[in-house]
């Protein structure tokens, strides 16, 4: 059974991707993983932080590419 948090597995399959996705694409996930995120607010505080550290490393291959 797979766990509700983010694993180092995770992360690295979410780096891979990111870096595939133009723009848009990226700010799309970014907006999507956090509006997920406030809607598990108070119901499943792991799986909220799963969406945020998806959210996260998406806007951090974004932020890369404008320095």
């Amino acid at each position: 059974m797979r766990p509700d948090y983010a694993t180092p597995e995770d992360f690295a399959k979410w780096r891979e991707h990111a870096k595939t996705l133009d723009t848009y694409s990226l700010k799309y996930v970014i907006k999507d993983c956090r509006q997920a995120a406030t809607c598990l607010r108070g119901v499943n505080p792991d799986r909220e932080g799963y969406y945020e550290d998806q959210a996260f490393t998406y806007a951090d291959e974004l932020h890369s590419r404008r320095n």
